[in-house]
């Protein structure tokens, strides 16, 4: 598996033909403690760049974009009951939503960890 990440913060991580997205540990350190999230509802088509879900901190509120074109196949609902999941594992158990991909290649604009580490410094 092959992990990727946005400007935005997201990271996307590819199994096959679907991937899992959550925000990055930054992002989550950066909000706070996060006290709401909502997400899609499977089944919605996203394309690369859209808001697809939101995370709210004691701080503020931040719309989570699609980091690639595809279809919301699950979301993790653990995350409504628990958002300071994200907080605590942002890129394990704290993972948003699994999307089957519509463009692959889309994954190519996307950065390593290394490019998201300069990125972020």
């Amino acid at each position: 598996m092959t992990t990727y990440y946005t400007e935005d913060h997201e990271w996307i991580t590819v199994d096959g033909d679907t991937a899992t997205v959550g925000i990055t540990a930054h992002a989550a350190e950066q909000l706070g403690d996060v006290v709401f999230v909502e997400l899609p509802d499977s089944g919605k088509a996203v394309s690369q760049g859209d808001d697809m879900a939101v995370v709210e901190s004691v701080k503020a509120a931040s719309e989570v974009y699609a980091p690639v074109d595809g279809e919301v196949v699950s979301t993790n609902g653990d995350l409504e009951d628990a958002p300071a999941t994200v907080n605590e594992d942002a890129a394990g158990k704290g993972w948003f939503v699994k999307l089957k991909l519509s463009n692959p290649s889309q994954l190519e604009a996307l950065m390593d960890e290394a490019g998201y580490k300069a990125h972020i410094a």
